[in-house]
């Protein structure tokens, strides 16, 4: 069982300005995106990534090379960052590049936030849809990740503030009309391990902190199994 690594990318242009970018071409970090986005770097650099995947989107490319600087400064295996269409930001359709507080007076809005499960963005995609494609690509990579580098394997990927949300919610076993209780900010890394038995959420929307116990081996957690949660929960990692 890796570890996944979901980063979402660095505040941007359109975020800033309160716009909502989706698939809109040329939407790069600002100031601000690139200096989160080399922190979040520098945070995954204690540990070597074996395997680096990002959103097709300029913000997402932008994040995930900041990822791969950090890791040759630190004298890791680098890695070309594969482009996974899975994890594009969501088809918003007609709402694509409007302005959030002009989004906010649509009627749709309200469903958005209280049964997304029920909404197709006119002109665009269903969240359901959206969530589907992208957790199957992590679940299908993970796999990947593990029969070819092992169970003590780290990989990262970058992606967008809902479609990482949906991926959580999923891990966490909440219906997708329960995602919006999730909050994944700008640059934050949030934790994923896929076990046999259940996925084991470690982490979500980190902003801080070292990472370094993520190379700690699963198998000695004290269980009877590594996929077994712990009752009483366990020493933690070493």
């Amino acid at each position: 069982m890796a570890t996944l690594l979901l980063v979402r990318h660095g505040r941007t242009t359109a975020n800033a300005s309160g716009v909502l970018a989706g698939r809109t071409p040329g939407v790069v970090l600002d100031d601000r995106g690139v200096e989160q986005v080399e922190a979040a770097g520098g945070r995954i650099a204690a540990v070597p990534i074996v395997r680096l995947v990002t959103s097709p989107q300029e913000r997402c490319r932008q994040t995930a090379t900041a990822v791969g600087t950090a890791q040759k400064a630190a004298g890791h295996t680098t890695h070309r960052a594969r482009t996974e269409r899975a994890l594009a930001e969501c088809d918003y359709g007609d709402w694509q590049g409007q302005a959030i507080k002009e989004l906010l007076k649509e009627p749709l809005w309200r469903t958005v936030q209280q049964h997304p499960s029920a909404v197709t963005f006119p002109g665009g995609e269903s969240m359901v849809a959206m969530q589907h494609r992208a957790v199957s690509a992590v679940r299908r990579l993970d796999a990947a990740v593990t029969e070819e580098h092992g169970p003590d394997a780290v990989w990262v990927a970058v992606s967008h503030g809902d479609i990482i949300k949906a991926v959580l919610a999923d891990a966490l076993g909440m219906h997708l009309d329960l995602f919006q209780r999730i909050n994944v900010d700008p640059a934050s890394i949030s934790v994923i391990r896929y076990a046999p038995d259940r996925p084991y959420v470690l982490a979500t929307n980190t902003h801080a902190g070292d990472l370094s116990w993520l190379a700690s081996s699963p198998g000695k957690s004290g269980a009877g199994r590594a996929s077994d949660a712990v009752v009483g929960g366990g020493a933690g990692p070493a």
